[in-house]
């Protein structure tokens, strides 16, 4: 794949329009109202958030525009599916459904088995990098867990890339003290049922109820969209303890919410 591609699809990347915030405002006005022209151009004014999403996929060896128009259909489905009563950007919003909607793709296309030596590097890579959580009480770089096993650092990318499309979402990946952490919880996915409610209800009443360390991941979960990975490494804990405290909070709200 090339990251720095000038024209994806016929569309000259280097061109695509920006959107201001009150431009937004006043296109999704018009998209309630059934404006198709205003959802195109609002679209168009968002295909950057596609282009900086297939970035992330760069190291596969799927066809750029082949992503491209796979990003376009999740960003439409947000675009469908947006609620602009929410507290929530969009771009917050659109970025975990394009990623998922590649990530789909990619799963559903991935016609070859992944081989044993393959996996076995993969699993080699996602001890080590536990381990090392455990000892060290942050994140590894991959040169870290390369020198730990003794693998190329663009093997173990390969590997770990490899393994992620087949894996069954509700696959555990950690397990800690009996408390499973699943592959589920490591992305956003608007399938997920606990982000369904988010989405559809009022956050900031029930947040109210809620310490300061479950607000604050709640925040950086549902609102700036990051992962539970990324989640742990900003406040120092595990992403087995940032799942608990997750799933704790999102009870505590549902109680206020019912």
């Amino acid at each position: 794949m090339v990251p720095n591609k000038v024209e994806i699809c016929g569309v000259n990347t280097s061109k695509l329009p920006l959107l201001k915030e009150e431009d937004k405002e006043a296109l999704f006005a018009r998209i309630k109202a059934g404006d198709e022209q205003a959802k195109e151009e609002y679209i168009k004014g968002n295909l950057r958030l596609v282009l900086s999403v297939i970035k992330r996929f760069s190291g596969s060896n799927e066809n750029p525009d082949d992503l491209f128009q796979i990003g376009c259909i999740g960003l439409i489905k947000a675009v469908n599916n947006f609620n602009t009563e929410l507290d929530v950007k969009f771009s917050t919003y659109a970025v975990p459904m394009i990623i998922g909607e590649i990530r789909r793709y990619m799963r559903d296309n991935n016609s070859i088995r992944v081989s044993r030596s393959l996996r076995d590097t993969a699993y080699k890579a996602i001890y080590a990098k536990e381990n090392y959580v455990k000892k060290n009480l942050k994140e590894p770089t991959v040169q870290e867990i390369a020198e730990e096993i003794g693998i190329s650092k663009e093997d173990i990318v390969f590997a770990l890339d490899a393994i992620q499309a087949p894996v069954s979402l509700n696959e555990p990946v950690y397990n800690d003290s009996g408390d499973a952490l699943y592959v589920m919880d490591q992305i956003s996915d608007k399938k997920n049922k606990e982000e369904r409610w988010v989405e559809d209800l009022s956050l900031e009443a029930a947040m109210e109820h809620l310490n300061e360390r479950e607000k604050y991941i709640i925040r950086l979960r549902f609102f700036e969209g990051k992962t539970q990975m990324e989640v742990a490494k900003e406040v120092h804990i595990s992403q087995a303890q940032v799942s608990r405290l997750e799933k704790n909070a999102l009870k505590t709200m549902k109680q206020y919410l019912v």
